[in-house]
């Protein structure tokens, strides 16, 4: 890595109305390197992101770059230095072309006006996707391309601007672990090649393995910056936080009781095939596999938003029939879905609507909404759940990632729910608020009630877990106790190794 400065920001001050979020924050960026920037949602990563893009221009501070003091006030001025974004959710045409992605609104021309030279477009545009190192024809349309491609044509999409800088938000976060590895090998190229990189992650196991320095914001201000080899994954949490959090997944045994969810020979013709499970009041169940191997399917089958072809279930020894998440809900029954934004939460309403949406009777009369009543429930959650809002007239939107998840779990505990379901409930958060739904999951399962967590984080798997199920291509290919349970045994059944399960 070259000891020259490639980006310099300097006393970087942003305020909205309420909040300041940036507070005199120094950041630093060398040609070549992989620079991690991390924090706990709301700490000012993509508020100073928007900064160094023209998003959101700084109030106070200076920019230099490449030596020269800049002025970056939109994006185009940040494109035209060549530096560039690549957002948490893609920004491509899926009925486009690559190459047209790629090039949309910077097209070639050909010799008559207005004429798009397409034969350069395709050939630039297969240029760049050989340098990344990316087996994929630009005459190809987006839509076909996998989540891990799709990534790999907004880097080439950087790259056609002579981007030297590329700013990554959550680039993992939608990608299987194999994928995830593709993304770091095209990282390390563009680093052999010059190109310097800002990675933001919540994983940190990520920003372990990939970067050369990381930087931590908290509360809007600049915590630290120190080379990735000189710091330990205790030390970036005990940053991030301002506090030790010595034991993350707040494990303690609790007193396993009946069985209140049962499953047995479960099919519903497509995803689930002959699954079997029983799960105890008082215990935590976690649900770990590869992507596509069914365990998403497995909880919309048990609450009603798919139908069993094969099978049935039980609860509390009954045999139920739940055709319906509304047959499910009266049955005393909660789930937290994998998306939040899209399935769980109702976005341009408030914390309060949201709380309550799933427990209306008990703010309605005549058809008529308590609105007192309903403030006063979700007061008491936002309350339990210590869920940082200014009010709970809030929308939602507005919250962070950590926040929206606890409204939505807060929406089920209103029920006082039999069986929690939760499929990735940690997804996209940050370390503190991943440590607070941990021990909120633990105190559920004190007071007796069943969790079903369904988790692509592996030590949150094995951190959190009573008991561990592995699926497979839509069986169960393994059971394990919390002390038998290690990362090799799990993936060696989550690739298809064991299929003597045990329940």
């Amino acid at each position: 890595m070259q000891e020259s400065i490639l980006l310099q920001m300097e006393s970087i001050s942003k305020s909205f109305p309420g909040v300041q979020a940036l507070k005199h924050v120094t950041f630093d960026v060398q040609p070549g390197e992989i620079h991690a920037l991390v924090g706990e949602n709301g700490a000012g990563k993509s508020t100073l992101m928007k900064a160094l893009t023209g998003a959101q221009p700084a109030e106070e501070g200076q920019i230099t770059w490449q030596g020269q003091q800049v002025e970056i006030n939109t994006p185009s001025d940040a494109q035209n230095l060549g530096i560039s974004m690549i957002h948490q959710e893609l920004s491509l045409l899926p009925y486009r072309t690559v190459g047209q992605n790629i090039y949309l609104g910077r097209e070639p021309k050909w010799h008559i006006p207005g004429a798009i030279d397409w034969n350069t477009l395709y050939a630039q545009s297969d240029a760049l996707l050989q340098r990344l190192n990316l087996d994929v024809d630009s005459r190809s349309e987006v839509q076909f391309l996998s989540i891990a491609q799709q990534q790999m044509v907004e880097v080439a999409k950087a790259l056609s601007l002579d981007a030297t800088l590329i700013a990554m938000d959550e680039p993992t976060s939608s990608l299987t672990e194999r994928e995830s590895e593709v993304l770091f090998d095209v990282m390390r190229v563009l680093k052999d090649q010059g190109v310097a990189i800002i990675f933001i992650s919540h994983r940190l196991e990520e920003v372990f393995e990939i970067s050369d320095r990381v930087t931590v914001l908290r509360d809007g201000r600049h915590i630290a910056t120190e080379p990735t080899a000189d710091l330990t994954h205790n030390q970036v949490v005990t940053l991030m936080v301002g506090r030790e959090l010595e034991d993350m997944y707040h494990y303690s045994k609790t007193e396993q009781r009946d069985v209140i969810l049962e499953a047995q020979n479960l099919s519903d013709g497509k995803d689930l095939k002959d699954v079997s499970l029983a799960l105890h009041g008082g215990e935590i169940l976690g649900i770990a596999g590869l992507i596509g191997a069914g365990r998403t399917a497995l909880a919309e089958t048990l609450f009603g938003i798919r139908h069993n072809t094969e099978g049935r279930a039980l609860l509390a020894g009954e045999n139920v029939r739940i055709r319906s998440p509304k047959q499910a809900i009266k049955q005393g029954m909660g789930f937290v879905p994998e998306d939040r934004k899209l399935q769980g939460l109702f976005l341009n309403m408030a914390v309060r609507e949201n709380v309550t949406m799933s427990s209306m009777d008990l703010v309605t009369n005549l058809g008529f909404v308590n609105f007192k009543k309903a403030k006063s429930i979700a007061d008491e959650y936002v309350k339990k759940l210590d869920i940082r809002t200014p009010s709970v007239t809030q929308n939602v939107r507005n919250l962070s990632g950590g926040n929206q998840q606890k409204v939505i779990i807060a929406r089920w505990l209103t029920l006082k729910p039999r069986v929690l379901m939760l499929d990735e409930p940690t997804r996209g958060v940050d370390v503190g608020a991943k440590a607070e739904i941990h021990a909120l999951m633990r105190d559920l399962a004190r007071q007796g009630v069943a969790v079903l967590m369904i988790s692509s984080d592996l030590p949150e798997v094995l951190g959190v877990s009573d008991r561990i199920l592995v699926m497979h291509e839509g069986r169960v290919t393994g059971e394990f106790d919390r002390d038998e349970a290690t990362q090799d045994v799990i993936m060696h059944a989550a690739t298809g190794g064991n299929r003597n399960a045990r329940g």
